[in-house]
């Protein structure tokens, strides 16, 4: 009798595995998502960001629907809630409809917005390091920080265009690799246990 006691496994361990499980097959679906994006910017990279573009106009549009509504349906909201409701939806919607109908300018237009705010952020991020550099324990490591990341900023401002492409490159080559890593931990983890 105590053997097959023994041998069925208890409720925390029948828990254990179940997240285990769950786990494995997040890492799992994850990164072959990642995989297979990361080939799509990497094959096909203008393709991908028109795609892209195409979903956050469609997300722009049933947005600025859900926002419309919400300032036409909800009456117990006081009036300038509900006109203001009413107005951020239609500049949403206006927003995707523009998206669509032009879908590679507003790629493109994306690319380098996103590209620009990367390049402001990393200088920004370079001088904050240096304004903190008393409060540092490494301050060698912290100059050097923050003279790479204004470098790279402002060499983003400078080629916004250049900049969005290495990116995008970069972008696609660290989604392959990350997610390749991600599928061997999802199956490592399988022959662990």
């Amino acid at each position: 009798m105590s053997t097959s006691t023994a041998s069925q496994p208890t409720a925390g361990q029948t828990t254990a595995s179940q997240v285990a499980k769950s786990v494995r097959l997040a890492l799992l679906t994850g990164g072959l998502l990642a995989i297979g994006f990361g080939i799509a910017v990497l094959v096909w990279p203008a393709k991908t960001a028109v795609a892209i573009t195409g979903v956050l106009a469609f997300y722009a549009i049933v947005g600025g629907i859900v926002y419309a509504s919400v300032g036409l349906l909800a009456k117990d909201h006081t009036t300038g809630s509900r006109v203001g409701h009413v107005l951020l939806g239609l500049l949403w919607v206006i927003a995707g409809v523009f998206a669509f109908v032009s879908l590679q300018e507003s790629a493109a237009f994306l690319a380098v917005f996103i590209t620009v705010m990367i390049g402001v952020m990393w200088i920004v991020e370079g001088f904050t390091a240096l304004f903190t550099l008393g409060e540092s324990g490494a301050k060698g490591v912290t100059i050097f920080f923050a003279i790479i990341s204004v470098l790279a900023g402002v060499s983003l401002l400078s080629t916004p265009l250049w900049g969005a492409g290495f990116l995008w490159w970069l972008l696609g080559i660290s989604l392959v690799v990350l997610g390749a890593l991600n599928v061997f931990r999802a199956l490592s983890h399988g022959g662990s246990r």
